[in-house]
């Protein structure tokens, strides 16, 4: 049984409309963000970004318990636990992963926002953009207190993450508040690899 952590957004509503395709069995769970809910220590145990959807997985790829956060990588899981709609074929899954990441990158941040700021609060952008960048901060640094790198050993998670920390001061963000932040970010810094690819195009 998976248990869905959702409320009703386009991002929740990614995730039960895969289970309902795939017709694993799950049970929901209403978390009311209009109330915060998402910020209840249960919730943030589970997704550490304070955010749905989020699921637990009772029978996970090596028989125990698996809980994931961020709809991508739950879509991602669930599509290889049920094999479908990821194909295997590396050519055809490389061309659903790019548009997947689109999705994740692109239309979903910015039209979440455009729709937010039409709707409710066209005049404070850089208040609640520099509020969110903060919590994510927060986020990091909690995490990497506990962890050497994102995923434990060095991945593509550190990656794809570290370019947008290299630019913390265009954020208005002081390393200084965040040491676990910073001491993963000087010890990425001073890799060799990392070095030459911060410098392309030269």
């Amino acid at each position: 049984m998976i248990d869905l952590y959702t409320w009703g957004t386009p991002n929740g509503r990614k995730i039960s409309i895969m289970l309902e395709e795939v017709g694993l069995p799950y049970r929901v769970h209403p978390i009311d963000i209009t109330k915060d809910e998402q910020f209840a220590p249960d919730l943030v145990a589970i997704s550490p970004n304070s955010k749905i959807p989020a699921i637990i997985d009772s029978e996970g790829p090596d028989g125990n318990a698996i809980s994931l956060f961020e709809s991508g990588a739950i879509l991602v899981y669930l599509a290889e636990k049920a094999g479908r709609f990821l194909p295997v074929q590396s050519r055809a899954r490389y061309e659903v992963l790019q548009w997947l990441m689109f999705q994740m990158g692109g239309i979903g941040p910015m039209c979440g926002q455009l729709h937010h700021f039409r709707r409710f609060a066209p005049d404070y952008a850089i208040e609640r953009y520099s509020k969110e960048v903060k919590r994510l901060y927060g986020t990091l640094d909690r995490h990497l207190s506990e962890h050497a790198y994102l995923a434990d050993d060095y991945s593509i998670a550190d990656m794809a993450t570290y370019p947008w920390i290299s630019r913390y001061e265009w954020q208005g963000m002081d390393l200084a508040d965040y040491p676990a932040v910073k001491r993963w970010f000087d010890e990425i810094s001073a890799r060799p690899a990392v070095m030459r690819g911060m410098n392309v195009p030269a």
